[in-house]
């Protein structure tokens, strides 16, 4: 197993390497920059005046040379870790990464414990009930929530828990209300969760209704499967068929679906912290993109082409403790 991770790791370098290649170049070859952006469309200057200045702020942000050469200059920069300056807030990008990263990721944990709280308990539930009004109901209701845009969702929660005019249970807006730093820590973190709670539902509900279809799907094979009918014909209890026959061998595609979990809601995220005004992940590279901020574009995606490489890898070795029958050992 350690042979096979440190070989998975060094993989990693020439796949993140890929990744920054392919998004270098999109970027670059998209219409439009963060100069033309930040002169606007026209102003007084005249036009030999703006061409000089926009000349010269070119030159400053390194814009100026060939592609190759610019991806060349940011690459050994970021071996040292130095993300360089983002164009739009003048600050060192990794500095906007340390702050807005630990958000995202709270989110995200956060969402997908209760996804997998809710999801296998009830995944088990029907499962076990097949065919009963409670497998029905509950199959309308995950399809109904599935099916339900997050975007929507946010607005509709916002307008209906965040105002006058229906409940005003929840702010609109943010992750702490303004005196939050002077509260002591349980106040604060009181505070903190419970500006999270509409966001973390708008991450959460179309997973855990995705997740208790397929912990369904996975038990009923199970369940009708030779060996279940021999345990029980051995005489043991439901609950001992149930969970450790049936359920056990129905966790490989649970962690299947967890190493494309996490990827999916951060790539998610974008849109609810967009909605709830989040100073995530999410919104930071929403809002370079924007802005032509090639510098925290391209370090927005390097950091999320690590964590789900990362995510990868942790189900592989997830995949090895739930079942002692996979061994990575013998992969070539």
């Amino acid at each position: 197993m350690i042979t096979y991770i440190i070989r998975r790791i060094l993989l990693m370098i020439p796949t993140i390497l890929g990744i920054t290649i392919m998004v270098f170049a999109i970027s670059r070859l998209a219409p439009g920059d963060p100069v033309s952006l930040s002169m606007g469309p026209g102003g007084q200057m005249d036009a030999q005046r703006a061409a000089d200045v926009r000349k010269v702020r070119m030159a400053l942000y390194g814009l100026d040379k060939p592609i190759p050469v610019q991806y060349a200059i940011w690459l050994k920069r970021v071996v040292k870790l130095d993300f360089g300056d983002s164009i739009k807030h003048h600050r060192p990008v990794i500095s906007l990464i340390a702050e807005r990263l630990p958000i995202t990721i709270t989110l995200n944990v956060i969402s997908i414990i209760i996804i997998y709280a809710i999801s296998i308990p009830l995944g088990i539930f029907t499962a076990t009930r097949q065919g009963r009004f409670s497998d029905k109901a509950s199959s309308v209701i995950l399809f109904m929530l599935w099916s339900l845009p997050s975007m929507w969702a946010g607005q509709m929660l916002i307008g209906y828990f965040c105002g006058p005019t229906f409940k005003n249970w929840f702010p609109p807006a943010g992750i702490s209300s303004n005196y939050a730093d002077a509260l002591p820590f349980f106040p604060w973190l009181a505070d903190r969760l419970w500006h999270l709670v509409l966001p973390v539902i708008c991450l959460s509900y179309s997973g855990f209704a995705y997740l208790t279809k397929q912990v369904r799907a996975g038990m009923l094979d199970n369940l009708r499967s030779d060996y279940i009918r021999t345990a029980r014909a051995k005489g043991l209890d439901n609950w001992t068929v149930t969970f450790r026959h049936a359920f056990r061998n129905s966790v490989i595609p649970i962690i299947t679906i967890m190493a494309t979990l996490l990827p999916a809601m951060i790539g998610g995220s974008v849109i609810i912290e967009s909605i709830f005004s989040i100073p995530g992940m999410g919104r930071l590279a929403f809002e370079a993109i924007t802005t032509r901020d090639y510098n925290v574009v391209m370090a927005v995606a390097t950091t999320a082409g690590f964590l789900d490489l990362v995510g990868l890898l942790l189900a592989d070795i997830a995949y090895a403790i739930a079942d002692p029958r996979i061994s990575f050992e013998r992969i070539e």
